[in-house]
């Protein structure tokens, strides 16, 4: 089996971190691996694979012998060192927003469009975590009825935002639960105790960038680029792991029991369906787990050709590290 040398940008972060862990987990080939992030994190070590990884400062020689680079630094990094680990050779997979809409550049869920993988020029984009998961789900049933329509609401965890979110939301807890006013720097109100409806930053029109890119990322993946998609963004107090009500209208009617048996049997699909009992899916219940919980399955009472759907899943992992991984294997025929 072929072996590739690996470099993960971004490596301190949060993604980053899931991406290393999971290369291991995978047992993906690695023959080495250069973990890159800024000067601040310079001498950090890692274990990896029973020795210890030293982190080094990114730079434009950090991909010389580099066959692999998983990025996940952010757009501004993505857009100046992706062309450069292209042309030292590696293929990118970014997890940033920097290429995903780029016309020449695919966007790939491997459980939803792998062969669009295999038309890249050196970028593979990783999209946005809340896109993953739904279009994970939507697939298969739009292959047995195409989707007319897909209305979304989405609960993303702080996690989705980094470290700092996380500490963030610990600190407010702690301040709310001593009595004090929680001080908000992360985001533009408290987080703890409270749902904000504002992911990125508002556009024209009065949507978020986040909610936009649902819109344009499930159309290009999917390869349906007039689909109506309407999404509302918000962050709620949890540490890891987003869910999302989605109402998706098909062609043709499908009964939620088919529903059902089609996603039991769909990649990257777990179903959780039992409300009698209490049994759905749950952030708790996903974080640290790869699948793309489904459940909440029922016919809309307003619409006699759409369904609801609860979808919930690990941002870190399938929404973004274990995604980014997924690529790599794909076009490496592992």
């Amino acid at each position: 089996m072929k072996e590739y040398r690996v470099a993960v940008v971004g490596a301190t972060g949060m993604v980053g971190q899931a991406m290393r862990e999971i290369l291991e987990e995978r047992g993906f080939p690695v023959s080495g691996l250069r973990l890159l992030a800024s000067q601040r994190s310079r001498g950090r070590r890692f274990a990896f694979r029973g020795d210890e990884v030293e982190v080094e400062v990114l730079d434009e020689d950090s991909f010389r012998g580099i066959d692999l680079a998983l990025f996940s630094a952010g757009a501004p990094i993505a857009k100046r060192f992706a062309p450069i680990a292209v042309e030292a050779g590696a293929l990118v997979v970014d997890n940033s927003s920097a290429f995903r809409m780029d016309e020449g550049i695919p966007l790939v869920v491997p459980e939803v469009n792998p062969q669009d993988a295999f038309a890249h020029s050196g970028i593979i984009a990783n999209p946005n975590c809340s896109t993953i998961q739904m279009v994970v789900v939507l697939k298969p049933l739009h292959d047995r009825s195409p989707i007319r329509r897909v209305i979304v609401s989405t609960y993303q965890s702080v996690s989705g935002t980094g470290k700092d979110a996380v500490e963030e939301l610990e600190a407010q807890t702690r301040e709310a639960q001593e009595g004090r006013e929680p001080v908000a720097r992360v985001y533009p109100h408290p987080i703890a105790f409270n749902c904000v409806p504002h992911i990125d930053v508002f556009l024209p029109g009065g949507y978020t960038r986040e909610e936009m890119k649902m819109v344009g990322e499930t159309r290009k993946i999917m390869g349906l680029p007039d689909l109506p998609v309407s999404a509302t963004a918000v962050r709620v107090p949890v540490f890891t792991g987003h869910s999302e009500s989605v109402n998706v209208e098909f062609a043709e009617a499908i009964e939620a029991d088919e529903a059902r048996n089609i996603l039991q049997g769909a990649p990257g699909v777990e179903v959780v369906d039992d409300p009698e009992n209490a049994v759905y899916p749950l952030a708790l219940d996903a974080a640290g787990k790869d699948p793309c919980f489904v459940g909440r399955i029922r016919p809309d009472t307003s619409c006699p050709r759409a369904l609801n759907l609860w979808i919930v899943s690990d941002n870190l992992r399938k929404g973004a590290a274990l995604n980014a991984v997924q690529i790599a294997e794909l076009v490496s025929g592992l």
